[in-house]
Formats: structure tokens, sequence, C-alpha cells
């Protein structure tokens, strides 16, 4: 019978996940975030070393074993409990024109979310998954942010307190979400947190044509300028440019950490709900990977900015964590060769020699 080397985490304290309180508390969260475990890593790479392949010859699916064991905080890491969040939320912004899309099929696509019908049901089916959707007051649109904040304060807090609070005791999160107009909030998050032009972050989203991609960077450009005071301050950018669904997955991000979920995370709007993160903490997306590069010619650009290489690039656009969903199934590939591959001394294969 195959032995694998046993390592596990202590249990993690019940302060970690605790709800938050205000933005001020979300700051004081991100000074004590939980670090990987150097042993379980250490204990990953050990294995892989002594696994009956050249040294390396697995690519990045030996990386992504030991990545899951480090912030599972255990060797073997496990599969068994995969979860997909995708939150849902609706932008005063539509209204301008920035999408091919009215901000009524929001609300539509969560009743399709609900009967199985989306993309993002079958991806969770076959990656084994466990599939949360997650609206957010789709009644009550989040402000213009061209003329104010998108959010107040304590709606702000309200959305990354349910993003938190979404997060189940899992082995793997993938995050997305849904929401027309999103992909105007996350260039003009981006553009705020990482400068350039409005244009070089606005895309075409659900299909826009070229005057409606112009007419979009246009709409990015008044916001920018509207709330340029206040743009210092990473939180206050994702308050004033962001949205509620934004936020919720910057909350979620968050409690995985806390938790030690290492996330997969889905396409440019996951991206920039993390950005907010790791411009308040570098090292915030450690636990994280980007699970693929998406159409949207800013997505490439933003995980140029935070550091993350995608694992799949296959042209997507859709959102609701379709990409993420994929991306598990490539975990769950590496996690059967770290775990069921035998090692030279089981197979009776001589090791490199020299």
């Amino acid at each position: 019978m195959q032995h694998i080397a046993q390592h596990r985490r202590p249990p993690i304290g019940r302060e970690s996940i605790e709800p938050i309180a205000s933005l001020d508390d979300l700051r004081r969260r991100l000074t004590q975030l939980e670090p990987p475990d150097a042993a379980a890593a250490a204990a990953a790479r050990a294995r892989q070393a002594s696994l009956t392949k050249p040294p390396g010859s697995l690519g990045r699916l030996e990386a992504l074993a030991v990545w899951l064991a480090a912030w599972q905080g255990r060797e073997p890491p496990t599969l068994r409990r995969v979860g997909a969040l995708v939150f849902v939320g609706n932008h005063g912004v539509a209204a301008r024109g920035v999408s091919a899309y009215p901000a009524a099929v929001t609300a539509q696509m969560v009743a399709n979310f609900e009967a199985g019908g989306a993309a993002i049901n079958q991806l969770c089916r076959i990656a084994g998954a466990d599939l949360v959707v997650v609206p957010l007051d789709l009644d009550r649109p989040t402000a213009d942010f061209c003329v104010a904040p998108a959010m107040s304060e304590a709606e702000c807090v309200d959305a990354l307190a349910r993003g938190r609070a979404a997060v189940a005791d899992l082995d793997l999160l993938a995050v997305g979400e849904m929401g027309i107009a999103n992909t105007t909030s996350a260039a003009a998050l981006c553009a705020a947190l990482h400068g350039g032009e409005a244009a070089t972050w606005a895309g075409p989203g659900t299909g826009l044509d070229a005057a409606g991609v112009a007419r979009k960077a246009a709409v990015i450009e008044r916001a920018l300028e509207h709330h340029r005071a206040a743009l210092d301050d990473p939180l206050e950018v994702l308050r004033r440019l962001g949205g509620r669904e934004i936020a919720a997955m910057a909350g979620a991000i968050l409690a995985a950490r806390a938790r030690r979920i290492p996330v997969l995370l889905d396409g440019l709007v996951a991206g920039a709900a993390a950005a907010v993160l790791q411009a308040l903490a570098p090292g915030a997306l450690d636990h994280c990977q980007a699970a693929h590069r998406s159409a949207e010619p800013a997505h490439g650009r933003l995980l140029q900015k935070l550091g993350l290489r995608p694992l799949l690039d296959l042209d997507m656009r859709l959102g609701e964590a379709s990409g993420a969903a994929l991306a598990i199934l490539l975990c769950r590939a590496a996690l059967a060769c770290h775990t069921g591959m035998a090692t030279f001394a089981e197979a009776g294969v001589s090791g490199r020699s020299g």
C-alpha cells in the first residue's frame, strides 16, 4: 500500500474569521495575514522529488501541488471540499450605456444560475465544485460613480462582510462574479490603482463595438476626475468606483486567507477586487492563483501588475467564475499525480544518477 507522509496544520483561531466591522478593521486585518505553512510545502516538494519522473517534468502541475499543500497546511493536500462563489451586483453607471446588455440581465442571469442553465453550472458539475450564487441588493444598484461614490462606507463594509460570510470551510475556492457594467467598474479601479489613461483599461466587456468602448472610456475618465482627490487610498477607490459584488469578492478573498484556503481568481473583475487588497498589503494575494487570462484586453496587463501568471489562456471573457472553475480541473490533475504516482523506491525504478 502506498504510504504518504502526513503533515497537518494547527487549528485556526476563531478571531481570524470574525465579521468585518469597518474599513479601518479591514486595514487592521491586512496587517495580520496568515502565512503559508512552510513545513507542509517542504514535505510536498520532497514528495515531488521522489516521484517517478524527471525533476520539474510536470511543470506547473508540480507547483500547484506544493501551493495546495502550503495553503491548506497539510501534506498531502486534499480536494474533497471545493466551492465556487459567484457574487452578483448591479451598477448605477450601467445607465450610461457602457454595456451591450441592459441592467435587467443581471437578475435574469441569477435565475438562470438557480435553474442550472449557465456555463458555470456545467463547469462546476464536471469540476466537482459546489456552486453558491450570492446576489447583492439587485433592486438597489450602486450610485452612478460619475457623480457620486458608488457606495457609502456602510454599504461597502456590508458587501465586504457578506463576501466574507459566504466562505465555507473548503479545500479550494474559485471566486467570480456577474453584473452588467462591472467591467466598467473594474477598469476604473485598475486605472485608479495602477495609473494610465482610462482608454488603456476599458475593453469590450460583453461585446461593445469600438464606439461603445470609447464611450465606456469617457465614462471612466469622468469618474476618475470626479474622485481624483480621494484615489490615493485603495479602500476609497473600492468604495467610490467599485460595486457590491467587487467588494464582496475582496471580502471573500481575505476570509479565505484567514482560513488558509487557496483561491482561484477568475477574470478582470475578480482581479480588480484582488488588486485592492494587494494595494493595501503586498503579499495579500500569495494564497491566490490567476485561473486564466481573459480576452478582456486589460486583464493581462492587470495580472502583470499583480505578479500573477495565469494558468490558462483560452480567450474566455464570460465571467461568472467560469475560468476559475476550469482551473479546478488543473488542480485536481496536479493532486492526482502528486498523490497517485509511485516513488522511485516503490516502483523499483532507478533514480537520477550523478
